[in-house]
């Protein structure tokens, strides 16, 4: 029978394997953060990319590892899509060279990997199979020189197939944020989520929610289009924070569209950046 990881349910009498990849030698991550979410199109690498803007503005070394091998939006966001990964080498002890990928660097300092650094053309489709896709990932973990980093967010496909299960298992996660909208639907996708995140023994950092609101140009009233939002009653079941709730806004659009995501400063974001930044004190 396959392993789900969840040895409490398990009969047999295995060792628990450790299927972590090293990080490339000479490289430094300190704190490994996962962005996930059960379905697509609810805002997970708007999340990614604005929490690495916003810890890098508040003093700390950011990274993004874009684990969405076939739909890549992290270079877009911070105004990259043009710009193409470059190796490195350096002698060894032994004489041999050691090579390595260079990753990216944004306009402020974020560090960044993902696939379309990699394809000639940034509209390349990558046509590939979930193993390949999952050895990709590991990659941009091992092969990658990644600088002394402070805090690696890992933008996930959404879902709980391949790529996440690769990310959890190979990667040594401090935690999740599970982004999630407001509509009733969603409910079903987050739980999906958390009891993934459960079930491999990652901690939940807590809910972002994304597109909760619009807020009315000339009252600042807070208009929820989508209806009364359930977030509130899966972060009390499950017991978890709610770090963020993240209007709909011309001006995250706007920014994100024209690559200036490390221009946005929005307080929304401020709880949620705490409990990351919280955890190099863990």
């Amino acid at each position: 029978m396959a392993c789900d990881n969840n040895c409490s349910s398990c009969k047999d009498k295995c060792e628990k394997k450790d299927f972590r990849v090293p990080l490339k030698e000479g490289s430094k991550v300190k704190k490994v953060i996962g962005v996930i979410s059960g379905k697509g199109g609810v805002g997970k690498s708007l999340v990614t990319s604005m929490m690495a803007a916003r810890v890098q503005k508040d003093g700390y070394r950011a990274a993004v590892l874009d684990a969405d091998i076939t739909g890549p939006s992290i270079p877009t966001a911070f105004g990259v899509g043009q710009e193409k990964a470059t190796s490195g080498s350096r002698s060894k002890a032994d004489g041999t060279l050691d090579e390595f990928i260079k990753p990216v660097v944004s306009a402020k300092g974020v560090q960044l990997m993902s696939m379309n650094f990699l394809l000639t053309n940034e509209t390349d489709p990558v046509i590939w199979r979930g193993p390949v896709i999952a050895g990709a990932v590991k990659q941009f973990w091992t092969d990658v020189m990644w600088d002394d980093v402070d805090f690696m967010f890992v933008d996930c496909p959404p879902g709980t197939g391949d790529v996440p299960l690769t990310v959890f298992q190979s990667l040594p996660i401090d935690g999740i944020i599970i982004v999630s909208s407001p509509q009733q639907l969603v409910r079903v996708i987050v739980e999906k989520a958390v009891n993934m995140a459960n079930i491999m023994k990652i901690p939940v950092l807590g809910l972002v929610e994304n597109m909760s609101y619009v807020k009315c140009p000339d009252c600042s009233k807070e208009i929820k289009i989508f209806g009364e939002s359930n977030i509130d009653n899966i972060a009390k079941d499950f017991d978890l924070k709610v770090l963020a709730r993240l209007p709909i806004s011309r001006e995250i659009s706007v920014s994100i569209d024209n690559g200036e995501v490390e221009e946005l400063n929005l307080t929304e974001l401020d709880e949620c950046a705490n409990t990351v930044e919280s955890l190099l004190s863990k």
